[in-house]
């Protein structure tokens, strides 16, 4: 099966790189996902988006983002987020009681996100 390197990268770090079957992001276009031979193609990342990664070795990889690009070429995906972590590392009370707590657009839309990505982990 043909794969595609991705990275995913937030201001604060580098979250993974590697080889992966598909990406899917949550774009201001709607969702996409993305394949091998896929178009190249720049999109804008939702506020409080989810961006799943299915490495070429198996298993699902879901991490939260808020805001940034989507960036598809050829070869590469590239998914740079102003924010962004794993759904792991989540701590779904603490989302939770931020959510409720929120005061700003900012806040509301990564507490939104990172439950979104809890939620889409769980998933099969």
């Amino acid at each position: 099966m043909a794969d595609i390197t991705v990275e995913l990268v937030s201001v604060e770090r580098k979250l993974w790189s590697g080889q992966a079957k598909i990406v899917t992001a949550q774009t201001t276009e709607g969702e996409i996902g993305v394949l091998p031979g896929h178009e190249p193609m720049l999109g804008q990342l939702v506020e409080n988006g989810v961006v799943t990664i299915r490495p070429v070795d198996g298993g699902k990889l879901t991490a939260a983002v808020q805001g940034g690009f989507l960036s598809v070429s050829t070869e590469k995906v590239t998914v740079l987020a102003d924010f962004a972590c794993w759904a792991d590392e989540v701590n779904t009370s603490e989302a939770e009681a931020a959510l409720s707590a929120a005061e700003t657009e900012s806040s509301k839309a990564r507490a939104e996100a990172e439950l979104r990505a809890v939620r889409r982990a769980q998933e099969s």
